[in-house]
């Protein structure tokens, strides 16, 4: 079940990004992951609207972010990735704009692809402040469909 998140979920939403994060970003140091967990938690969370993929048991497995219409997070617990929960999160925000961007590590070719795969293009290449690293941002549209 796909829900609004609440504060009480945030724990969880930071230990589905921050074990998520160290193991599709193997070029970017475990450390900054780690430095970045209480931000998350009480400064990104907070002004996001997220909405929580939530299983039988009521454990979250996964979540999506909104930044107006700018995707901040889209992380599926590591033990249930290639299980469709990304793909259901990310049709269920597509439905809450008709136009949507995001951010993603070109890196992390696994998400670029997932990304194409539903539809986003490649708007422009940047190299992330805090990384180094090349970043792509994307975007999707639902009048080009």
């Amino acid at each position: 079940m796909i829900r609004l998140a609440e504060e009480n979920d945030y724990d969880r939403m930071v230990d589905i990004w921050l074990d998520a994060s160290i193991k599709a970003h193997h070029f970017i140091p475990e450390g900054y992951w780690k430095d970045g967990a209480s931000e998350m938690k009480e400064i990104y969370l907070p002004q996001s609207r997220s909405w929580v993929y939530e299983d039988e048991t009521g454990l979250v497995q996964g979540f999506v972010s909104l930044l107006d219409n700018h995707i901040a997070a889209l992380f599926v617990a590591t033990s249930q990735q290639g299980n469709g929960l990304g793909s259901r999160l990310l049709r269920f925000v597509k439905t809450k704009s008709r136009q949507l961007t995001l951010n993603v590590y070109a890196e992390n070719t696994s998400a670029v692809d997932f990304y194409r795969h539903h539809g986003f293009q490649v708007d422009e290449e940047l190299i992330d402040e805090a990384t180094s690293a090349k970043d792509l941002k994307m975007n999707w549209n639902s009048s080009l469909l």
